[in-house]
């Protein structure tokens, strides 16, 4: 089994359960059958994960999450997955549901996206939410 390490960049955050959490989302790679060396999360701000997007994605947009793939090769997969604590926060807010749960979904949402799903489409998005509902019902 791979690696899974939670970091944070210029952020004062922490998550409780570290074990089980990293252990959870080793499972969901388990689940879908791929190979990961290691993932590293990066928790950080609003301003960071711009920045991280305008950069490599020349998208000038906020979002939750950016998911970049460091292996050369598509397996075993080593990647780096940023995420506004600002924006989870935020979209937690709206949706009207804990931002752990919300957090948890993005992080997974992460993972699928190391898997090989997509989002680019609706009928996309209606899989990853599938799978991301999925995963969440079983922590």
């Amino acid at each position: 089994m791979g690696t899974i390490t939670l970091n944070n960049h210029n952020i004062q955050f922490s998550l409780k359960d570290k074990l089980f959490i990293k252990s959870f989302l080793a499972r969901v790679f388990a689940e879908e059958g791929v190979i990961f060396k290691s993932v590293s999360y990066v928790f950080c701000t609003d301003e960071f994960l711009l920045k991280l997007n305008r950069e490599y994605l020349n998208h000038d947009t906020l979002t939750d999450i950016l998911t970049f793939t460091l292996s050369n090769s598509s397996l075993p997969v080593v990647s780096e997955i940023y995420i506004s604590v600002e924006r989870v926060k935020e979209n937690a807010e709206k949706l009207k549901v804990p931002f752990i749960t919300e957090l948890y979904r993005v992080m997974i949402h992460g993972i699928l996206h190391l898997c090989g799903y997509t989002d680019q489409k609706k009928s996309e998005k209606a899989i990853m939410r599938k799978k991301e509902d999925y995963y969440l019902s079983l922590m």
